[in-house]
């Protein structure tokens, strides 16, 4: 592999050694993307996001591709579209292959055919929460240079009035949008590298400022291939349900996956629960996407409703990511859904899927995020990068074709998540004798008291079982004589409120004494971020003591 910066063009590399270069000084925005070190036969044919697309419009032109409330889109028409956007930012905006463009919008049917259509161009494309402020707009562009900003007509007022020195053009979705797209002529846009950029997807800032995750072709495509043989809900029969936001990169990777192999994909705007299972049950859909905060707003439906849409017989695969999923909530899932539709990822925008936990061990294997993901390799190492034994604690590093190019811009915070060619998002892990991978912690979440390692993951699996627990969170708060103690944050259940002296008798019965928290606080809601992670930085800013 070749580096693209002058600094390490003639450094030498060991065996397995992982090298990053500095961007120069004059591509300060670039990520270094390797370079083919051959030129590849006449026969290739890269990988990017639309090709299966383009392979569905050949085979199904008239099948319906994708669904928005009374919005449909065929095959034919998708790919269409995409050509045009790939004509609107080149031909009409004057883009290419290493420029940005961005979005901000709630899910949409927009929303695929502009991502797909740029990047396809060769330009990525920058996918913003739409519940950013205008800060951490001009903060997500400036970052990026994003070039063009299309933005949906319902927050059109949130970008009127920003300064945003890069952005030269300002497209809305629902006003110039469809005029632009009408007049561009479609282009079939040429073959690119496929571990080109197609989107920066911007990490959530739950240790600070987000980072841009530069994700290329090549890795989502083969998320696909991996996603279609894992959960069995992707073929070209096959249905989906399109509940996450699509600007998260696994809300896209899961609701692109099925169009990209000719299936049908229903987008909605957003997670209304009872919604949600009105579709599943009655528009016979094999296969959605959940957060753990979606199935607690779920099971908050009082009973009438849910018992009212439990018909899930072409369900074939619910998958849950982004944070752990408390045991007690996984057996009223299974309970709830069925026995065989469950499977839990473990995983990263910038790692991809790493494991996966199978239906039939979801309450075999308690606490576990299950076995490496197809084609990933998943090792346990210690602070001093020896790999540690089953049982051990370690951090969780992962190798595999899922993994981004880098950090927008940011080659010593890329450098930092590696050591040597295996990656780490900073989990703390077991390993049992049969391979199965068990969470422990974040890394960063560790509390040290009295010079024991505490992981307060355990802590929250334990309050969760309590039945007055909505909600918790467990965090370090300093102690003089401990250097840190834990503290609790509890949202109770409404009319089941109960106080610190229950929890804490609740705690001694299933914990060692060191391990129960000294104090609780109780709260109406935890802060979370769009992946439905708790934030804990804030309630440590909000918090610093008991």
């Amino acid at each position: 592999m070749r580096c693209a910066s002058s600094g390490c063009r003639n450094r030498r590399r060991t065996r397995g050694q992982r090298t990053l270069g500095r961007p120069s000084s004059g591509a300060r925005h670039r990520v270094m993307i390797p370079a083919s070190a051959q030129t590849p036969p006449a026969t290739y044919r890269p990988l990017t996001i639309a090709t299966g697309m383009r392979a569905a419009a050949e085979r199904t032109p008239e099948k319906i591709a994708l669904r928005e409330g009374e919005r449909t889109l065929t095959y034919a028409a998708l790919v269409d579209r995409i050509d045009r956007v790939g004509a609107m930012v080149t031909d009409g905006f004057g883009l290419g292959p290493g420029d940005n463009a961005a979005i901000l919008s709630p899910n949409c049917l927009e929303y695929i055919e502009i991502v797909a259509g740029a990047s396809c161009a060769g330009v990525a494309v920058a996918t913003l929460n739409p519940r950013l402020v205008g800060r951490e707009i001009r903060y997500i562009c400036d970052d990026c240079g994003a070039r063009v900003l299309f933005v949906h007509a319902s927050l059109a007022d949130t970008v009127r009035d920003l300064t945003l020195d890069s952005v030269e053009r300002i497209v809305v979705l629902g006003g110039d949008y469809d005029a632009l797209l009408a007049e561009a002529r479609p282009l079939r846009p040429a073959p690119l590298p496929e571990w080109s950029p197609f989107s920066i997807s911007y990490t959530s800032g739950t240790t600070g400022e987000p980072k841009g995750v530069v994700l290329p072709h090549r890795s989502r495509v083969l998320t696909f291939y991996g996603m279609a043989a894992e959960y069995g809900c992707y073929g070209p029969d096959d249905r989906y349900l399109a509940t996450a936001p699509l600007f998260h990169g696994a809300g896209f990777a899961f609701a692109v996956a099925v169009v990209y192999f000719g299936g049908y994909c229903e987008i909605l705007p957003g997670f209304d629960p009872e919604r949600v299972i009105e579709r599943l049950a009655t528009e016979r859909l094999g296969g959605t996407f959940f957060v753990p905060t979606h199935f607690h707003s779920v099971f908050a439906l009082e009973r009438p409703v849910l018992e009212r849409h439990r018909a899930f017989e072409r369900l074939k695969a619910i998958v849950s990511n982004a944070a752990p999923l408390a045991q007690a909530t996984k057996e009223r899932i299974v309970d709830y859904f069925g026995e065989g539709v469950l499977h839990e990822t473990y995983g990263s925008t910038e790692a991809g899927i790493v494991t996966n936990l199978r239906p039939a061990d979801q309450l075999v294997k308690q606490r576990c995020v299950g076995l490496p993901f197809v084609a990933s390799h998943v090792r346990l190492f210690d602070d001093d990068g020896r790999e540690v034994a089953p049982g051990e604690v370690g951090e969780l590093f992962s190798n595999s074709p899922y993994i981004f190019n880098g950090y927008w811009g940011k080659p010593e915070e890329t450098a930092a998540c590696f050591r040597g060619d295996w990656f780490s998002a900073g989990d703390m892990a077991t390993r049992d004798e049969e391979g199965f991978v068990y969470l422990v912690d974040r890394k960063k979440d560790m509390v040290i008291s009295g010079g024991i390692n505490i992981y307060p993951r355990e802590i929250e699996e334990i309050l969760f079982r309590h039945p007055g627990v909505a909600d918790v969170a467990v965090i370090g708060v300093p102690n003089e004589k401990w250097g840190e103690e834990l503290k609790g944050f509890v949202v109770p259940k409404p009319g089941g409120a109960p106080d610190a002296r229950a929890l804490e008798s609740f705690c001694r019965e299933h914990l060692s004494p060191y391990k129960v928290p000294k104090t609780f606080e109780f709260t109406g809601a935890l802060p979370r971020n769009a992946a439905g992670k708790v934030l804990k930085r804030k309630l440590r800013e909000a918090r610093s003591g008991p």
